[in-house]
């Protein structure tokens, strides 16, 4: 598990397929790892990836075809810069927002707007995956905690002050750059319990049953 507040920044220096799927290899030089261990998680790029071998400098790990099927990661290539996480320890500050290094499916950058000293990102997201992003809901883009600031049809805004971007690869962004995204789990976990064993519900259908059962409607 993790917060999405970003502890380093690396680079991918080795791709190499690996009997069907693909093994990688992370540097880092501002990444503390005196106290990853083999097993450990850190979440690149908002992945969750298992270190198979340490170093002074980064680590390495395996990349399922799951998880190439779901992120970005078939696309990268040597030199890609990456967000990095270690996995959240119960004494840490949860500055963020819970976020598991699951990821969703991918989003793609639409605009990009000038806000005073920040930035607006305008970013456009698969149909069966906006359901899940509430104004002033809480997003991961790239293991990044962010907060949703405006929604619109098939997209939705996230604003980012200067700090975030200095701190992240985000800065890179623009027009066109497809991003890893996963969603709030909460909102998922809600709607799995209200629908049981049965069908997948339509999100009218789900919001009238959440609307009954908080008693706001008969």
């Amino acid at each position: 598990m993790f917060t999405g507040i970003i502890e380093a920044t690396g680079t991918l220096t080795e791709l190499t397929l690996k009997q069907g799927d693909l093994s990688v290899r992370v540097k880092s030089s501002s990444l503390d790892m005196a106290d990853v261990a083999l097993g450990d998680s850190i979440a690149t790029n908002g992945v969750c990836l298992t270190v198979v071998e340490k170093f002074t400098d980064g680590f390495r790990a395996d990349v399922s075809n799951e998880t190439l099927s779901l992120t970005r990661f078939g696309e990268y290539n040597i030199g890609q810069k990456v967000n990095l996480e270690k996995a959240l320890q119960p004494i840490s500050r949860l500055g963020g927002h819970l976020v598991s290094g699951h990821v969703d499916g991918i989003a793609t950058i639409v605009a990009v707007q000038a806000n005073a000293r920040a930035t607006d990102y305008w970013l456009s997201a698969p149909s069966e995956l906006l359901k899940y992003i509430p104004y002033k809901g809480s997003v991961a883009i790239d293991g990044i905690s962010l907060t949703v600031n405006a929604i619109e049809e098939n997209k939705f805004k996230l604003t980012i002050v200067p700090h975030t971007a200095q701190e992240t690869t985000i800065a890179d962004f623009k027009v066109g750059t497809k991003v890893n995204l996963e969603v709030d789990q909460i909102a998922r976990y809600l709607e799995r319990l209200i629908q049981g064993t049965q069908a997948p519900a339509s999100e009218s259908t789900l919001t009238t049953s959440l609307l009954a059962q908080a008693g706001f409607i008969k």
